[in-house]
């Protein structure tokens, strides 16, 4: 960071593909975020280079770059508006059927039609109306509407109940499936079946590859595993 003494990140390197979904697990302050904040260029690498479709991404105008981006934060971003406006922003030019149909996916679609004014209900200043869940859901929809070559998923399914997460993950598989898909999460469960899961450790890439085989070959990764999940769920792997 400007401001800082050491580098966040040392040594990393790896690919991501379209049509598969990259995931990054590791421990508060391994570097998760601040990775993917290279690839829309919220910050710019001062070592190395971050290549999308073999292209250095600081040789590309940050606007049109992150026009091909779907980056969805951690903490949900909603202005003041309706819920319609808010997915819209994702694409001024979305239909009313594409806004629907991306909330139907985020699995929103039902909290939204249970209020009074359906897609025109109004979101209130920090959108206290809506639970953490809901504001998710919402931001999750936003990038949908957009349909980018990049979808960035920041800790985005962190507020979602477990069933929610597996259904909304299960919706997402055919809207995403030309896609990149990178996701950071805490959460084992959310990232099992990605194609490959990265493992920070303060800054570097302890480990890379699936979930079984991490399982056997990463200490770190067995351990964060093994906090969340059940013994039966390591052992039908192990």
């Amino acid at each position: 960071y400007p401001d800082g003494e050491e580098a966040v990140l040392k040594d990393i390197s790896f690919s991501a593909r379209a049509g598969q979904t990259t995931a990054i697990i590791g421990s508060t302050g391994s570097g998760k975020s601040t990775l993917i904040q290279l690839i829309p260029r919220f910050y710019d690498v001062t070592g190395g280079r971050v290549l999308v479709n073999g292209v250095d991404v600081r040789q590309i105008n940050s606007h049109k770059l992150r026009e091909h981006i779907g980056f969805v934060a951690q903490k949900a971003n909603l202005f003041s508006g309706t819920i319609e406006e808010n997915i819209r922003f994702g694409c001024s030019e979305a239909t009313d059927e594409e806004i629907r149909h991306a909330a139907e996916i985020a699995q929103a679609a039902d909290f939204i039609m249970d209020k009074p004014k359906g897609f025109k209900e109004r979101i209130v200043e920090g959108a206290g109306n809506l639970s953490g869940g809901q504001k998710q859901r919402l931001t999750i929809a936003r990038a949908l509407v957009r349909k980018p070559d990049i979808y960035i998923y920041d800790d985005s399914f962190s507020a979602l109940d477990m069933k929610t997460d597996a259904v909304l993950r299960q919706a997402l598989k055919p809207e995403v499936k030309n896609a990149i898909v990178i996701i950071v999460a805490q959460r084992v469960s959310t990232i099992m079946d990605a194609d490959q899961i990265l493992v920070l450790d303060e800054g570097r890439l302890a480990a890379s590859g699936r979930h079984e085989e991490l399982l056997k070959t990463c200490q770190l990764y067995y351990e964060i595993a093994a906090s969340q999940l059940s013994e039966e769920e390591l052992q039908n792997v192990c």
